[in-house]
Parts: C-alpha cells; sequence; structure tokens
C-alpha cells in the first residue's frame, strides 16, 4: 500500500469496529485477471498463480544455523533459541509506563533468505515462550532490488504477560522508500518498480539482569508478497463440502467491557476470532488466569484474548502477528500470518481439519446478509456448503448462537482477496489481498503438513 494510504492501517488492515454503511460503491474499473496455474488434483479447477513467499525457521537445523551473539540453539520436542551467556546489557524505558529498567539480552540472526517473489509487503510472524522477568525484539532488514538495503527495521517489542514491558509496535520507522505500518513493511510506491529482493530477520532476547531467565522462540517467519493491484479476483469453482465444529463466541457481547483495550468488545473481532480456533484445538485457560476478569462477565476468555492481544502503540487488538504469538502460547499450537490466493486455497486447509483467520473490508450492500459494513473485520472460516458458499463463524453477532453465517461465495471471495475497493465516500481504499492467520498444532498430522504445504506454510 502506499503511504498515503496507511493511516488508515487503524481500520483497514485490523479488527476494527464494524460500522454500518449506507453509500453506494464507486462503479468498478476493469480489472485484468491474475496468472493461472493448475490444481493438480483436479485440473479443472483453474487457481491463481501465487504472488507469495514464506519462510520459517523452527527445526534445530535452522536455529544452528544462524548468527548467535549470546543465544545457542536448543533441540528437542520443540527446538528453539535462548539465552545462554548473555552479549551485554541495555537499558530500555517502556514508552507506554516510562519505566526504564536494565535487561540482559542475546542476539539470534537469520541467513539471508532470498524471496522467490520480489515483494511489495513484508510481514514477520514468530511464536515464542516470555516467562514472567523476560520479553523478547523481532526486527527485519531488506535489500532492495537496486541493490541497496533497508535499516533494521522492528517489527515488534513482544512478550506473552504484560507486567514487565507493554507489548508494542513502533510507529515512524521509514527510510522514504519503505515505511512499517504497525505490523507490514510496505514499499512506499511500488509503482515505481522498486521490490524487496532479500531480507534477514533478527531476534533479540531479553531477560533480568543476574538471572538465568530466558525466553524460548519456536518459530520464526516472513512472508513476503507483490499481490496485483485489483478490484475484483477470478472466481474459483467450489470443490468441497465440509464444516468445522469451531466454538462460537460474539464480540459484541463484551461492548464496554474492559475499554482500555480498544473501546472493548465493538472492536475485538481478531481475539474473538483466535480464541474460537485456540478452543478448536483444545486450548484452554484455567480458572488463574481467568480470575482478574469480572465473573459478571460472560466468556471470560475472549477479555483475556483482547488483554493478551492488545498492541499499546497501536491501541488495539488487530495487530497480526500479535493475535498468532498469542496462539502459540497456548500448548502445542503455532500460528503464521500469510496470504492466501483463492478460496481452492481455503478448501484445502478446511478438508485436512484447519479453519482459518480471514481479514476483509466491505460495503453493507457487497456482502449479502452481512447486515454491516467495515473498513476492517476479522472473522474465521470453518466450512463449505453444497453450493459453495462460505459458512463463517463472524464474530459481529449479537449472540453466540448468530456467530455462524453463510456468505454468498462470489462476494465473499472477492472482498477478501481484492487490494482495492470503493468506500463509503466513493474513493479508492484498500483491502487486504487476503490476508489470514493459521493456527494449527505443533505436530500436524501428515494430511495437515500436506494442505499447509498446498498454501505455502513450511512445518
Amino acid at each position: 500500500m502506499r503511504r498515503a494510504e496507511q493511516p488508515s492501517r487503524r481500520t483497514v488492515l485490523a479488527a476494527a469496529v464494524a460500522a454500518a454503511v449506507t453509500a453506494g460503491a464507486g462503479p468498478a474499473a476493469a480489472d485484468p485477471e491474475a496468472p493461472m496455474t493448475t490444481d493438480t488434483a483436479d485440473p479443472a479447477r483453474a487457481v491463481p498463480a501465487r504472488p507469495v513467499d514464506n519462510r520459517s525457521w523452527f527445526s534445530y537445523g535452522d536455529w544452528s544455523g544462524g548468527t548467535a551473539k549470546g543465544t545457542r540453539a536448543v533441540a528437542g520436542a520443540r527446538p528453539g533459541v535462548v539465552i545462554a551467556k548473555a552479549a551485554g546489557t541495555v537499558r530500555y524505558t517502556d514508552p507506554h509506563t516510562g519505566t526504564t529498567a536494565a535487561w540482559e539480552y542475546g542476539t539470534w540472526t537469520s541467513p539471508v533468505h532470498r524471496l522467490a517473489v520480489p515483494a511489495t509487503e513484508a510481514i514477520v510472524s514468530w511464536n515464542a515462550r516470555t516467562p514472567a522477568g523476560t520479553w523478547i525484539q523481532v526486527e527485519i532488514k531488506g535489500t532492495y532490488t537496486d541493490g541497496s538495503s533497508t535499516p533494521w527495521y522492528v517489527m515488534g517489542r513482544w512478550a506473552a504477560g504484560d507486567r514487565d514491558i507493554r507489548r508494542t509496535s513502533v510507529d515512524g520507522q521509514s527510510d522514504d522508500r519503505s515505511s512499517v505500518w504497525t505490523d507490514t513493511l510496505a514499499i512506499d510506491d511500488p509503482s515505481t518498480g522498486l521490490r524487496l529482493a532479500s531480507c534477514r530477520l533478527r531476534l533479540t532476547l531479553y531477560r533480568k539482569p543476574g538471572t538465568k531467565l530466558t525466553p524460548t522462540v519456536w518459530r520464526l517467519g516472513v512472508m513476503g508478497s507483490d499481490v496485483p493491484d485489483r478490484f475484483t479476483v477470478p472466481a474459483s469453482r467450489p470443490g468441497l463440502v465440509k464444516e468445522l465444529a469451531v466454538p462460537r463466541y460474539s464480540q459484541e457481547i463484551h461492548k464496554g467491557q474492559y475499554p482500555e483495550y480498544d473501546n472493548g468488545g465493538e472492536a475485538w473481532c481478531s481475539p474473538t476470532s483466535s480464541q474460537m480456533i485456540i478452543e478448536y484445538w483444545g486450548g484452554r485457560l484455567t480458572e488463574e488466569q481467568l480470575d482478574w476478569v469480572d465473573p459478571a462477565y460472560a466468556d471470560p476468555q475472549v477479555c483475556h484474548a483482547a488483554r493478551f492481544t492488545y498492541d499499546h502503540q497501536y491501541a488495539g487488538c488487530g495487530n497480526w502477528p500479535f493475535n498468532a504469538a498469542y496462539a502459540a502460547t497456548f500448548k502445542d499450537l503455532q500460528g503464521v500470518v500469510t496470504r492466501l490466493g483463492s478460496l481452492t486455497d481455503l478448501e484445502t486447509l478446511i478438508a485436512a481439519g484447519i479453519p482459518a483467520i480471514t481479514s476483509q473490508s466491505f460495503l453493507k450492500e457487497e456482502l449479502t446478509g452481512a447486515g454491516y459494513g467495515t473498513a476492517g473485520h476479522l472473522m474465521t472460516v470453518v466450512g463449505f456448503t453444497a453450493d459453495g458458499d462460505v459458512i463463517a463463524n463472524d464474530p459481529f453477532s449479537a449472540t453466540n448462537e448468530g456467530v455462524r453465517r453463510v456468505y454468498r461465495r462470489r462476494e465473499w471471495e472477492n472482498i477478501w482477496l481484492r487490494t482495492k475497493r470503493y468506500n463509503a465516500s466513493g474513493k479508492v481504499a484498500s483491502g487486504t489481498g487476503g490476508v489470514c492467520y493459521l493456527y494449527f498444532p505443533a505436530r500436524p498430522s501428515a494430511a495437515q503438513r500436506k494442505a499447509l504445504a498446498a498454501v505455502g506454510v513450511r512445518v
């Protein structure tokens, strides 16, 4: 997205309040179809070529292959990287509390990854354990297609809890060629042809001085993409009839609760969707974890998810990597942020038992049966009907019972995959281009591995 559009990140790329829209859309410009490839399982089902590159580090070999300063790789059922002998001590002033404290640290830097798709955008995600007294920072440094480089950009300062530091993105990062918008590194003006050709990631692990505490990072990944600008996308052909038994939670029943976390439940579509899938995979919170929630509130786990996905700089719960990282704090779960290319990709995942959280923006009249329009909303895709329509757990519902919705396939596919749209004022605005979060077991089944590989996610 262009910098001129990026101030709308607060509403376009996250769990914004879903508000009714009454104005009509402007005329849609003609849009060339994306290149197509053939689905080998069914040659008649053509799917768009994937303009996305995913690279993740998660094996012992991956962690051993980076550059470590004060860290080391650990083996086991879930390999990772931890602090060994700290490389040094720094003082960090938390911008959201004003507290300054000393922290020991160690770093791990990935090898250079050449992007298979020179990218206009890159999103980093991670899975980690951060015991009390620890936290992590995640950075990216890119090389442009002209050979020059970006600075090291901070993509998140993160802890599972909120006692030691405030979980935060970092604003104001730019070299006038690319910029960080909350959780997305974007080329400022893709029309120039400039792209990110390669990148490295850097982890900094922090702990209280004089202790043996350490964070453990299990998974680190980057998704680079160059999705062409488009108001419409090619239609996919239905190929699956299946519905997954995903719990249903409404964000709206939490309206007004804990307004310090993005004005309460009205803006909690992302953590509400995350909690649905976490519980689908068996993730549960203990009474002790939930004892801070007012006992008068229903579904306290949704309040918990909002608090522990909240980004104190962005002032919202819709930071994509923070949601994936929250999911991975539950036993034996992984989370990634990626882009998919069609509903065929979603069918592949659903067939293997993997639901997905998708991000989309639309006018009220663009999605039949929704009853609202939104500048940015997350919902959970749980299946497909015999007609190929999308079965979604849509948290913008008055009750838990009303969360299950069936949306017309063609309408839903277009609002999710497009990158350009007309807003209520008839002006061109941005779409998310197929962004989704995927949560899945730390040890996926063979069928789940195959499905994830088919959509570009290495496990």
